[in-house]
């Protein structure tokens, strides 16, 4: 029986090299490295059916003689260290590549990736020597219990704004958006008022995020809620307070949960998938509304002249609050910019860092 190629793929980190050979049941393998050259020879189930598959491949720079394979069911993964941690620019000597040879994307990472990765694993490795030698919190129980509690009283506040929009919506249709206010309001005061812990916790070290991404999006929401919704009767008839409102409580019913499940170290798959989901199209709307619901003030606070700032009377004129709102019109849509910036790192680093850990 004639042996046949499988197909190969590769990939590598500063320090090792990867290769997934596509043969299922694999027996009878023999693997190794000899004068930089790879070997490999073994039986089972390839792109062409059950057949002997070998094949070798010379290698661009210096590797150590030990292999590291594993097979399964599906594949066989062998992993070979490099004899210097240096990147490669291809895999093997000859300048073309075999075509049986293809990357592996799954673990495919270029150089700039692969140091971030070599800087994390560096900074992990520290972080746990320093822990080593550092005193434990004593009072680590304790915040973690503030910080479920608190992630859980929030959590059933948005749920029953969520709940109670959803029914009302159903059961009344368009009308439940013109009274979204007065049946709403008293319970989202309470959440974004305690929603200003969000920016306090970080600031005082009881959680390691960024209080300018919480300090925007917290003081953005009060002001809707306080100064454009609150202070002005006109506004709490409108629709776009329902969409607002609307869009706020989607978001939290899915970020509460996640947090409040890391303060017990546990994870649903589904639920971090929505929390670094959910909010890409959620947020730019909720953002979209709030902008609606300020042009949507102008005219009122022009009319009523409320919060207009009086000028001498030798002027005999005030300035209008209006001419604040555009200015915050521009800062809202510049709040947008940073905390979606923000949030995508946060998405990237998340889901890289679950993708390492399955690999």
């Amino acid at each position: 029986m004639q042996a046949l190629t499988p197909h190969v793929y590769w990939a590598q980190r500063h320090g090792d090299i990867y290769l997934r050979v596509e043969i299922s049941d694999a027996q009878n393998l023999n693997i190794g490295v000899e004068e930089n050259i790879l070997h490999f020879r073994g039986q089972g189930h390839g792109a062409k059916g059950e057949n002997e598959y070998e094949f070798r491949l010379e290698f661009l720079k210096p590797v150590k003689p030990e292999v590291k394979h594993k097979s399964t069911q599906r594949q066989v993964n062998i992993t070979v260290k490099k004899q210097e941690h240096v990147w490669w620019n291809r895999l093997t000597k000859q300048e073309r590549k075999p075509l049986f040879l293809a990357p592996d994307f799954d673990r495919w990472l270029d150089e700039s990736d692969a140091e971030m990765e070599l800087r994390e694993k560096e900074e992990k490795i520290n972080k746990v020597s320093i822990e080593s030698r550092v005193r434990k919190d004593p009072y680590l129980g304790l915040k973690k219990g503030f910080l479920f509690m608190y992630n859980l009283v929030q959590f059933l506040g948005y749920s029953w704004i969520f709940v109670n929009m959803t029914v009302r919506l159903f059961i009344l249709g368009q009308d439940s958006f013109y009274d979204t206010f007065h049946t709403i309001a008293d319970v989202m005061y309470f959440c974004q008022m305690l929603a200003i812990m969000e920016v306090i916790n970080p600031a005082v070290g009881l959680v390691k995020t960024g209080v300018m991404p919480a300090f925007i999006q917290v003081m953005g929401r009060n002001f809707i809620l306080f100064v454009i919704f609150g202070s002005l009767e006109d506004m709490q008839n409108k629709p776009v307070v329902f969409f607002v409102f609307y869009l706020w409580s989607t978001i939290e019913i899915f970020r509460y949960p996640f947090y409040m499940l890391a303060c017990i170290d546990t994870e649903w798959k589904l639920l971090t998938w929505l929390r670094y989901t959910i909010w890409i199209p959620l947020y730019p709307l909720g953002v979209l509304a709030e902008a609606v619901a300020v042009v949507q003030s102008i005219p009122i606070f022009d009319e009523t002249k409320l919060l207009s700032i009086p000028l001498p009377k030798a002027i005999g004129l005030s300035l209008s609050f209006s001419y604040i709102l555009q200015l915050y019109l521009v800062l809202m849509f510049l709040g947008l910019f940073i905390n979606f910036r923000h949030l995508f790192k946060q998405r990237r680093r998340r889901f890289r860092t679950k993708k390492r850990k399955a690999n």
